[in-house]
């Protein structure tokens, strides 16, 4: 699909607030509501708007330890992928879980309230994940940029 200025308006106006009306987005963006209405229905069918979410500060409810784990796979297993994707996404603590070509296969985002959290979490969680071959550990400090809008 092809989006225009008036969508590229709209959809830069909801990254803004996205908690705004739709007629509030609509004067924002200089459009009738009912033109809004149908304009976001239609970057919603052809998937451009997946929908609108409420994004959580998992730190101020007391998670205080973020981990990317790159892990590397055996790739002697054709079922190695699958199968350990499939029980990572059974731990409650990993927030993501990403696939990359290379020597790191996967990488996974897990939160902990502390360190003697996260231990538990890696020993009892993370390392009987099938089929692990390497695994690297980067202790998350800060966050330097964290941006959910795009240059539109």
């Amino acid at each position: 699909m092809r989006i225009d200025d008036s969508d590229r308006r709209l959809l830069r106006h909801l990254m803004a607030a996205p908690d705004a009306s739709t007629a509030e987005l609509a004067a924002r963006a200089g459009m009738t509501e009912a033109t809004c209405w149908r304009r976001l229905d239609k970057l919603r069918n052809a998937g451009i708007l997946r929908g609108q979410q409420g994004v959580i500060n998992w730190r101020a409810l007391g998670w205080q330890v973020e981990v990317s784990l790159r892990i590397t796979l055996d790739k002697t297993n054709p079922r190695a992928f699958d199968e350990f994707v499939a029980a990572a996404r059974h731990v409650p603590e990993v927030l993501e879980i990403q696939s990359f070509l290379g020597r790191v296969d996967v990488r996974l985002n897990v939160i902990a309230r502390d360190m003697a959290h996260y231990q538990q979490i890696y020993r009892d969680r993370i390392l009987t994940l099938p089929h692990i071959s390497d695994l690297e550990a980067l202790m998350h400090l800060s966050d330097i940029k964290s941006e959910e809008s795009l240059p539109i």
